[in-house]
């Protein structure tokens, strides 16, 4: 059953940094970049490494790991290159009242 989970508020969040939340099992991010939030899971989905760690790309509004390089669109978790080949699974996100709330399925 999908439910939304409230991650922090707003104004936790800084331009383009990452910020970690974890959830039973799952390592979910959030990244602030202008007016939109993106929420991913944080590790990558090639090797074991977390993508908070990595390095941003605002432009692109892409994230990169930081031990093999693959670079995903925060969008839609795709990775762009190499060698990642699974997408990051993607959330839907939402502002109420100055917090953020994620769905968890």
């Amino acid at each position: 059953m999908a439910e939304w989970l409230k991650i922090c508020q707003i104004k936790d969040l800084k331009e383009s940094e990452p910020y970690e939340y974890d959830h039973d099992e799952r390592k979910l991010m959030l990244i602030k970049i202008q007016k939109d939030i993106f929420a991913t899971d944080r590790i990558c989905t090639h090797a074991y490494a977390n993508l908070t760690n990595g390095f941003m790309n605002e432009k692109e509004r892409t994230i990169t790991c930081p031990l093999h390089m693959s670079n995903f669109r925060l969008s839609d978790g795709v990775p762009l290159n190499l060698p990642a080949e699974e997408p990051l699974k993607t959330y839907q996100t939402k502002i109420e009242d100055g917090s953020i709330y994620v769905l968890i399925e």
